[in-house]
């Protein structure tokens, strides 16, 4: 048998993505500072006025920061090489950061529920004045957060994911606006837990969401989206590979594909002209682009306890 080294690496990065991942960092900040800044106020508005909302609206802001966050990291972690240690580099980082976040989340949005099934029992006197205050500042301060990410979403995943958590704020926001105005003009303070369940509700699909994408990309599960079944016909098709197994496929970050398997050559295949072949149409079907194939001219003599 013959091993053959990875698929070659990307080109370097040049300076213009440098100029790209630095003006996005840029723009990441300035959004995280306005909302960790307004996240504090809404968290302390919350408590002065007694609304449920606006806590439960604040745990939805927290996403806001925290996908900001790692985001921010993603992209300062990723300029950096991988080493001896790391030698997928610190991409992992990421998933970590936000399999941290959804159990937190889960936390927070069960007091929410808890606690607002417990107002509709016990009702609170709600300040719908400062809460129509702190929830319209939280408006602007999200509105503000999107249009500093909607120069970058384009030409970023990460910024477009913290784009999208934004977006889904404003709504969060726009929800405890109309809260306060019936609050105001009618009494019915039953509207506030109403609004904050509907928030915690809004949040936990999400957040569910979330943590089975990172615990999956953990667990080294195959791409979501992509075929293991597929994968092996392509290879199979591709021609020079008589046989394909011990395949497997992962990621090591959000979003890097990554494949390893053994190709049986068939009869006078060639090794090189075969692996290039296989990896450029991993590349081109699949978006794999770090692919490690072995190629041979017999069998495995541990075939018999491969995987797949």
């Amino acid at each position: 048998m013959t091993e053959t080294p990875a698929t070659p690496a990307a080109p370097a990065k040049g300076h213009g993505h440098d100029h790209t991942a630095g003006a996005n960092s840029k723009r990441l900040i300035i959004a995280l500072a306005l909302t960790s800044t307004f996240l504090i106020a809404e968290v302390i508005g919350g408590i002065v006025f007694k609304s449920l909302a606006l806590l439960s609206d604040a745990a939805h802001m927290f996403t806001d920061a925290a996908a900001l966050a790692i985001a921010l990291a993603a992209i300062q972690l990723g300029r950096r090489a991988a080493d001896e240690r790391r030698t997928f580099g610190y991409r992992r980082f990421e998933i970590l950061a936000a399999a941290f976040n959804a159990i937190l989340l889960f936390a927070v949005a069960a007091y929410v529920l808890v606690e607002g099934v417990r107002r509709f029992f016990e009702p609170v006197e709600v300040g719908s004045t400062g809460m129509l205050i702190v929830a319209s500042i939280g408006l602007v301060v999200n509105l503000i957060a999107m249009r500093l990410l909607a120069g970058g979403k384009d030409a970023s995943l990460n910024v477009k994911g913290a784009y999208l958590e934004v977006w889904a704020d404003m709504l969060g926001s726009l929800g405890v606006i109309v809260g306060a105005v019936v609050i105001r003009f009618t009494g019915w303070t039953w509207v506030d837990p109403v609004v904050a369940i509907a928030i915690g509700l809004w949040v936990l699909p999400r957040t569910w969401i979330l943590l089975r994408e990172t615990t999956s990309i953990l667990l080294e599960s195959t791409p979501r989206g992509l075929s293991l079944a597929d994968v092996r016909q392509a290879m199979l098709a591709t021609p020079g590979v008589a046989g394909v197994h011990d395949l497997h496929a992962w990621t090591s970050g959000a979003d890097d594909r990554a494949v390893s398997a053994h190709l049986e050559l068939a009869a006078n295949g060639d090794h090189e002209a075969v692996r290039v072949a296989v990896a450029e149409r991993l590349a081109k079907d699949f978006e794999v682009r770090h692919a490690t194939l072995q190629t041979e001219t017999e069998p495995c003599r541990d075939r018999a306890s491969a995987h797949l």
